[in-house]
């Protein structure tokens, strides 16, 4: 990998290991907003951003020609996993959060194998679901019987990790070729119009701290708006089975963000279930040279 596609990888790791910091100060129950205005106001942000970037790149036509496809995208990798997550924040750490949708990986590996993909028999890609799954038997385990998490906030966490794995498959079979700052752009717009009634409904009356105000912008532009385009740039530079092990780096920043800025305990947990589901992933979305004899 070049000096510039390491860098890039870093900042993408870096963009989107921080959104579960923002999230969870957006969503404070006191000073900030609702899950709903929150998923709508980061949206917007990324929509205006990518909007033109996909518009000076002319492929937003061809987005909009498959807007039949990009909407059960957006469902499934905005409109339902962002209200997951961030409701699920309000009772759960972001850096356990991070950890948990560092299961994605695992989660596609088992899609394309339901899709035909025999290659995820190989042993080194079990291997890797098998570990995994035992660092989120950990993680829910032993924080669930510590009694320190809700046990439907860490179920909301993993259903959208689940719609993400099956978001990305769907959508790049079904519109190969199409640039992905112009999908997300169009998901982007989407998903903001579909929670604009919500966000009416629920603007807060009670006082926003500056702080819920910064994450809302941090979020739209750099973690939503800024981290797409620069992600799409990385898989220009290198292929994209590799610039999606930028996953791992995510959470390894989501959890270290949340200890050191916000102050959440580093749990036995986390620690325990942290490397697992990072080596288990790294394993699982690795694709062998050859399908496996089965």
């Amino acid at each position: 990998m070049s000096r510039r596609g390491l860098g890039l990888f870093l900042l993408v790791g870096f963009l989107w290991g921080v959104p579960y910091l923002f999230i969870k100060v957006a969503v404070d129950p006191e000073n900030g907003f609702s899950p709903a205005t929150v998923v709508c106001l980061r949206t917007a942000i990324g929509a205006a951003i990518l909007i033109p970037w996909s518009i000076h790149q002319k492929s937003l036509g061809a987005a909009l020609r498959g807007i039949k496809y990009i909407i059960p995208y957006a469902i499934l990798e905005m409109i339902g996993p962002w209200i997951l997550i961030g409701t699920a924040e309000q009772k759960i750490s972001s850096g356990l959060a991070g950890l948990l949708i560092a299961s994605v990986p695992i989660w596609a590996t088992i899609f394309a194998s339901l899709k035909g993909d025999k290659t995820v028999w190989h042993h080194k890609r079990l291997l890797g679901i098998v570990i995994g799954f035992i660092g989120l038997i950990a993680v829910v385990g032993i924080e669930s019987i510590k009694g320190s998490v809700d046990p439907l906030a860490i179920g909301m966490v993993l259903l959208a990790a689940v719609g993400y794995s099956y978001a990305v498959m769907m959508v790049q079979g079904r519109l190969p070729g199409v640039s992905g700052v112009a999908i997300n752009a169009v998901a982007m717009g989407i998903t903001a119009l579909f929670y604009l009634p919500f966000t009416v409904a629920q603007w807060p009356e009670n006082h926003i701290s500056s702080q819920a105000i910064s994450a809302i912008i941090g979020l739209g532009v750099l973690s939503t708006g800024l981290a797409f385009a620069i992600f799409f740039t990385l898989t220009s530079i290198i292929d994209v089975a590799r610039a999606s092990l930028v996953t791992y780096l995510n959470t390894a920043f989501a959890v270290v963000l949340g200890v050191i800025i916000l102050g959440e305990p580093l749990t036995i947990g986390i620690v325990l279930g942290l490397p697992l589901v990072l080596v288990g992933s790294y394993f699982a979305s690795r694709k062998s040279e050859a399908p496996a004899n089965v």
